[in-house]
């Protein structure tokens, strides 16, 4: 199970929110993932599904995979993914695949999750990989950003 956080938002953090902010003002659902390996970040994405017309293009999908190519491999394992939602099941299961070492994320998704909530990727017995999952991390303020996102679109 995941664990729950709060205290001041570490950089890449703040970093991922500020990208969701983008994705905002872009039209995309507010999502902003950050990886980082030691303490340099190698990657960062928003979602930007509508822009690339791809129902795949997942802000922690583009970021696994700018990642991968920073790095020169597939393999992620001493790598960090920080993200402000609570991953879906395909971004679920790219962390997985790709040996993340861990996971931060800011908002549970009660609809979408598959971390916490939904599936629970992580705790099934024939996922291949489980990394550290620390949630919560800047929750007020991603959960600030989706609901104003999704208000002004009803």
């Amino acid at each position: 199970m995941p664990v729950a956080m709060a205290f001041p938002l570490p950089d890449p953090m703040r970093r991922a929110l500020a990208l969701a902010a983008d994705a905002a003002a872009a039209g995309e659902v507010p999502v902003g993932a950050v990886i980082t390996r030691g303490d340099q970040v190698i990657a960062e994405a928003a979602n930007a599904m509508r822009a690339g017309q791809d129902p795949t293009a997942h802000a922690e999908m583009a970021a696994i995979r700018a990642a991968a190519r920073a790095v020169g491999s597939e393999r992620l394992t001493d790598c960090t993914l920080w993200v402000t939602l609570e991953p879906c099941a395909m971004c679920a299961g790219a962390i997985a695949h790709a040996r993340l070492a861990r996971l931060f994320y800011a908002a549970a998704d009660p609809k979408g999750g598959a971390v916490e909530h939904g599936p629970r990727l992580f705790s099934q017995p024939t996922c291949h990989h489980r990394p550290e999952i620390y949630a919560g991390l800047g929750e007020a303020e991603s959960a600030a950003l989706l609901r104003g996102f999704f208000q002004a679109r009803r």
